[in-house]
C-alpha cells in the first residue's frame, strides 16, 4: 500500500524544506511530488529527518553494570538484551546501527534475520585483538566478543574468519583503552602491518574496517594501515590529522563514552573513573581539531559501555558535536549521510530520497534548535513501518 506524507519540513542534507513524499513497499517514492494514493498523512508543522545511524554500538553489552547480577549469561539471554538495546535505539530515531564487537555473533544473526521492528544492522561479529589486548579474553569466557590474533598471517586469517561468519565490517584493536584494567589508551597493540592485512581482506569483499584507537601512535598506525574509521581518536596531534585527510579516514568520536563513566562513578572501579576523567578534555580537543580540519565525522556513541545507553546518550553525543565546533547541519549529516557512507550503505540508507529505505523520524520541533527533539515527541519509521509513535500521526 502506498501512503503519501504531505506538508512536512524535510531535511534534505542542508536545510528543512517543505516536501511531500510517498512510502510504498518500504521505500521512498515520488519525493517532492504530489501522488495519487489511497491514504495520506498531513504532517503540517512537523519536521522529518532520515533515520539516524549509530556507527559504534555493542548490542550484547548492558549499560547497567548490575544487569547480569540476577540473570544467567548465555546466547539466549544476550540475544534478549541485544533486542532490548536495539528497541531503545529506535526510541530516539536510530534506525541503523553498526555493531563493533558482539558476543556469540548475535549481531550477525540479527543482521541476517533483518527483523522489521529492529534497526538495520551492519555487524562485525568478533573484534580482532592481540593476545591479551583490549577486549581480549581475560575473563575466561568462551566468547567475550573478541578473536585473539598475533602476526600478519594470523590477523589475515582472523579477518577471513569473521568475514566467513558473515561480518560486514572488520573491527581491530589498535590501542588499549579506558574501561579495561591493566592498560592505557597509549598502549600500542595491533601493528600497522597486522591491521593492513585485515584491511586488505575486508576491502576485497567491499566491506569497511574500524579501529579502536585512542593513543596518538596507535591512531597513526591505524590510519597508515588504511582503516576506514578511527573509533574514539582521543589523543590527536597535527600529524595524525594530516594523515587522516591524506587517507580519507573517518572518525567516530564516541564523546559520551567517558562522560557516562565519570558522571556515574559510584558503582564503577576507581581505575575506570580516573581514566575517564583524565581523557575527557583531550578527547574534546582532538575532535575539535578533526572538525576544524574537515575530517569526516560519523556519529557513534559506544553504546553498551558503562551507563552509556542506546537512547538518551545518542542525543548527548549529538549535542557534544556542537561543542566540538560542528554546525547543526553537520551534526545531523554525521548521523545520516556521513555515517551511511562509512558503513557503505549510502546507496539506499541515510536520505529521504527516491528508492531509499523509508527510514525516517517525525519530530514536533526543529532539531537544529535543540537535538533533544529526538527523545521528546517523535514517530519513527523503519522501512515504512511505524515502530515508535508518540505523535498524532498514522
Amino acid at each position: 500500500m502506498a501512503v503519501q506524507y504531505k506538508n512536512a519540513q524535510v531535511f534534505n542534507g542542508h536545510e528543512f524544506v517543505k516536501t511531500d513524499f510517498t512510502v510504498e513497499d518500504g521505500y521512498f517514492k515520488n519525493v517532492g511530488k504530489n501522488s495519487n494514493t489511497d491514504q495520506s498523512v498531513d504532517l503540517t508543522g512537523k519536521f522529518v529527518t532520515p533515520g539516524l545511524i549509530n556507527a559504534h554500538t555493542h548490542m550484547t553489552i548492558p549499560a547497567d553494570p548490575f544487569y547480569w547480577t540476577s540473570r544467567p549469561q548465555n546466547t539466549v539471554s544476550k540475544t534478549v538484551l541485544a533486542m532490548q538495546n536495539l528497541k531503545e535505539a529506535l526510541s530516539v530515531g536510530v534506525t541503523y546501527v553498526r555493531d563493533v564487537g558482539s558476543t556469540d555473533n548475535i549481531d550477525l544473526t540479527l543482521m541476517k534475520l533483518n527483523l522489521p521492528d529492529l534497526p538495520g544492522i551492519v555487524g562485525s561479529g568478533r573484534a580482532l585483538s592481540m593476545t591479551g589486548g583490549h577486549g581480549s579474553n581475560k575473563s575466561g569466557n568462551l566468547d567475550d566478543g573478541t578473536l585473539e590474533v598475533d602476526g600478519v598471517d594470523v590477523v589475515r586469517q582472523g579477518a577471513r574468519t569473521v568475514l566467513k561468519e558473515g561480518a560486514r565490517n572488520v573491527k581491530l584493536m589498535a590501542t588499549g583503552g579506558v574501561a579495561s584494567p591493566g592498560e592505557t589508551p597509549f598502549d600500542v597493540q595491533l601493528s600497522e602491518e597486522e591491521m593492513h592485512a585485515a584491511v586488505v581482506e575486508a576491502h576485497h569483499k567491499g566491506f569497511p574496517t574500524a579501529a579502536h584507537a585512542q593513543g596518538t601512535e596507535g591512531i597513526k598506525n591505524a590510519v597508515r594501515a588504511g582503516i576506514d574509521s578511527v573509533e574514539h581518536a582521543i589523543f590527536m596531534d597535527d600529524e595524525a590529522v594530516e594523515l587522516m585527510k591524506e587517507h580519507g579516514t573517518f572518525v567516530v568520536p564516541t564523546l559520551v563514552a567517558p562522560r557516562a563513566i565519570y558522571e556515574n562513578p559510584d558503582h564503577l572501579p576507581d581505575f575506570m573513573v580516573k581514566k575517564a576523567r583524565q581523557v575527557a578534555k583531550a578527547h574534546l580537543t582532538s575532535i575539535r581539531k578533526i572538525v576544524k580540519a574537515g575530517v569526516p565525522v560519523a556519529m557513534g556513541t559506544d553504546a553498551g559501555t558503562p551507563y552509556n545507553t542506546f537512547g538518551h546518550w545518542v542525543v548527548n553525543e549529538l549535542k557534544m558535536y556542537l561543542d566540538a565546533g560542528m554546525t547543526p547541519e553537520q551534526v545531523l549529516n554525521s548521523a545520516t549521510t556521513v555515517a551511511a557512507k562509512l558503513l557503505r550503505v549510502d546507496d539506499y540508507v541515510g536520505k529521504v530520497d527516491n528508492e531509499f529505505e523509508a527510514n525516517f523520524v517525525v519530530l514536533d520541533k526543529n532539531p537544529f534548535d535543540d537535538f533533544s527533539a529526538f527523545e521528546q515527541a517523535v514517530a519513527v519509521y523503519r522501512k515504512g513501518r511505524r515502530v515508535v509513535n508518540r505523535l498524532d500521526v498514522k
